[in-house]
């Protein structure tokens, strides 16, 4: 007996049959309606308070994530910042040691040179002529009366003498003017001088100041990083995201250099190491040829910490300046040997397509025709083999931004994925809350018919003055 033939109680009826299971099935979910809303709110109310406590957790999370990404972030502005004021003092001081250090010989020379002018200014004064001794006389005979012919005589006598002396005070007064004027020219080299020693002496301060003005607003910014106000986090977070795309930017290049050194030097490795041996599913000429790059990258970036360029290595930095030098030759040395077997592997790559290219013609019983004898493409391919391994080695400067910048962004993007996952758990459990009530809003419902008939015996038993209790919902379970 099947399944529909038990439920037919009435065979040849099956409407009324399944009138009768329909009004049993809403009977008993009638009967079962306490605890169905009991359960509904119940699970409501865990999934709800789970996505709470969960978006919570999630939320604090984020916010230690953006605490520690701030404190990463103020102390890496610090250290660059500290960088950057010690580059500028270095400068001071190379200014001070460059144009500042001779300035008691510019002073002393100045002072010498001011000395000597005083001294032909001294002698370029103009003294009056002295008064004459008979000036007196002369009055006295002035009050002579001039009738006598020999008084007459006498006065005319005086009148040339007097003449006479005056063209001679006169001719000496010129002639002392010209010599003043002289003296006044000599000196003319000497003003000049000490104006081109004062501009001198201007500008070495002018450079000065503007290296103090600089070092004024770089105290302001390390001020600010030390304070954490919001103005240096939106600019620290503004300047490590531009570091990240730009030297993300300059590492994709470099790849794509290396990707070309990678094919310039695997087919002449394949005739060294030979190209049938396998090191697992890699050809050991291909993986030689990486290996040589990694090494041409390795000494590139210990030559940057050994220079001090960057810092990814503290103990290098830390190394006394003797130690420190040796290393520089060291990977100096090791860096141009190998551009220079990198070099020699593109010549030999030339080479050998030259022979692969024969080989083929012969095998196709092809007439094998003599390629030209240029020396264009080998020269090229030697000079990229030399200049490509010294280029990779500077990929250690945008790796040092690239690092320190993606701890700073990635840090901030990992904080707003775990924001929005907190909003997603606080939207859910909202939707799980509010998912309840329209559980038991659609339960009652599906057994209406029972819930008319029981509000109608309700109201004929009720009087007529009492109202009818609103039904408590979930926020009024919680609440109480």
């Amino acid at each position: 007996m099947t399944l529909v033939e038990l439920l037919n109680i009435w065979p040849g009826a099956p409407l009324l049959s399944a009138f009768f299971w329909i009004t049993i099935t809403v009977f008993m979910l009638y009967l079962a309606r306490t605890p169905a809303h009991r359960s509904i709110y119940s699970l409501s109310r865990v999934i709800h308070n789970g996505l709470r406590l969960l978006a919570r957790s999630t939320r604090m999370a984020a916010e230690g994530v953006r605490t520690r990404n701030r404190d990463v972030l103020f102390n890496l502005g610090k250290e660059s910042t500290e960088r950057i004021i010690e580059r500028e003092f270095q400068r001071v001081d190379d200014v001070i040691q460059r144009d500042l250090s001779s300035y008691p010989m510019l002073q002393r020379s100045m002072a010498d040179q001011i000395v000597r002018m005083d001294e032909d200014y001294q002698k370029s004064a103009e003294l009056p002529p002295p008064v004459p001794a008979w000036v007196d006389a002369i009055t006295a005979l002035g009050k002579i009366s001039s009738k006598d012919a020999s008084v007459a005589a006498i006065l005319e006598q005086i009148h040339k003498t007097i003449n006479s002396q005056h063209k001679g005070v006169l001719d000496e007064y010129r002639r002392v003017s010209s010599d003043r004027h002289g003296i006044l020219n000599k000196m003319m080299p000497l003003w000049r001088r000490l104006t081109e020693t004062l501009e001198q002496a201007s500008k070495r301060f002018t450079g000065l100041n503007e290296r103090a003005q600089v070092i004024d607003h770089r105290i302001q910014e390390y001020q600010e990083i030390q304070a954490q106000s919001d103005k240096a986090e939106r600019m620290l977070t503004s300047s490590a995201a531009t570091q990240f795309f730009i030297a993300g930017f300059v590492l994709m290049i470099a790849t794509g250099g290396a990707i070309i050194n990678f094919n310039l030097i695997a087919l002449p490795m394949s005739e060294m190491v030979g190209g049938g041996s396998y090191i697992g599913a890699f050809k050991t000429s291909d993986v030689a040829a990486l290996v040589i790059i990694l090494v041409e990258l390795a000494m590139g970036l210990y030559l940057m910490e050994s220079l001090r360029i960057t810092r990814l290595f503290p103990i290098i930095g830390q190394m006394d300046d003797r130690t420190r030098r040796r290393m520089i030759w060291i990977t100096f040395t090791i860096l141009f040997i190998m551009a220079g077997v990198e070099a020699s592997l593109a010549f030999m790559r030339d080479r050998l397509a030259a022979d692969m290219q024969a080989l083929r013609q012969s095998l196709a019983d092809v007439e094998v025709v003599a390629t030209a004898n240029n020396w264009i493409p080998t020269v090229g391919q030697m000079v990229m083999g030399f200049i490509l391994p010294f280029a990779l080695a500077f990929v250690a400067i945008p790796l040092e931004s690239f690092v320190h910048a993606a701890r700073t962004v990635l840090g901030g993007v990992f904080a707003a994925l775990l924001n929005a996952l907190a909003f997603v758990f606080r939207l859910t459990g909202n939707v799980a809350r509010y998912g309840g009530e329209l559980g038991v809003n659609l339960y009652d419902l599906a057994i209406f018919p029972s819930l008319w008939i029981e509000r109608l015996v309700l109201e004929k038993r009720r009087p007529p003055e009492e109202t009818e209790p609103a039904e408590p919902g979930p926020m009024a379970e919680e609440t109480s």
